[in-house]
């Protein structure tokens, strides 16, 4: 009985360590996609780190060793999340299109990020019910989310240079146009849906409303 005891403990803790030691992005990116399926059904408070261990295999122990706390993990989500749709944006290549094409391609883009990516508008509802109190814990997303606005900003000031947009306009401003459209009809796809009876995700609506958000902020910019 004294061996058997012996050695599984020695296994179970060896694993995590070679998993650790051979490939400790991986087991961070496992954790992090799992505890965003665990977040956004269950919310901050109901969401449990057992069930996220549970869901790949290994054991509360690890995520602590990797994130440290539950609202730590939850941070890290958020700036999972912000950062996988400023690192996208950054590869559309804004700066090269010219000024109106670089925003219509801008607004197109940010349609389809909220509409195919649920999850990313469910955490930052979750987020604002918390009043924001975990994002102001995170200097990286103020300072990633800084990029779009620079990238706006520069577009802004090339549509002015040639004519084609109106001065004075603030970044800030036209990007919550185009995020306040888009994630909106995501977040009150159901609620509005069935107060209005209409399908938010019927593919020609949805092209309808891509549409019309697209000529919304070229006529609102237009010189």
């Amino acid at each position: 009985m004294t061996t058997e005891l012996s050695v599984v403990p020695e296994q179970s803790v060896n694993e995590p360590r070679k998993s650790r030691k051979n490939n400790p992005e991986k087991t961070r990116e496992n954790i992090l996609q799992e505890a965003i399926v665990e977040f956004v059904q269950q919310g901050l408070s109901g969401a449990r780190v057992d069930a996220i261990a549970e869901r790949i295999h290994t054991s509360k122990r690890m995520i602590y060793y990797y994130f440290g706390s539950k609202e730590q993990l939850y941070v890290e989500v958020l700036e999972k999340l912000y950062g996988d749709i400023r690192s996208t944006e950054s590869r559309l290549h804004l700066a090269e299109l010219a000024p109106r094409d670089a925003i219509r391609r801008l607004v197109e883009f940010t349609f389809d990020h909220h509409d195919r990516n649920v999850d990313f508008v469910r955490i930052v509802s979750i987020e604002n019910i918390h009043n924001a109190e975990y994002v102001k814990r995170s200097e990286a997303i103020k300072a990633m989310n800084n990029t779009i606005l620079h990238a706006l900003g520069e577009i802004l000031q090339r549509g002015v240079d040639e004519g084609v947009f109106r001065a004075g306009l603030d970044p800030l401003d036209v990007h919550l146009l185009i995020s306040s459209f888009c994630f909106y009809r995501v977040s009150n796809r159901h609620t509005f849906g069935e107060i209005f009876q209409i399908d938010l995700p019927d593919e020609a609506i949805k092209q309808r409303h891509r549409e019309m958000i697209c000529e919304s902020v070229l006529r609102y910019l237009q010189a």
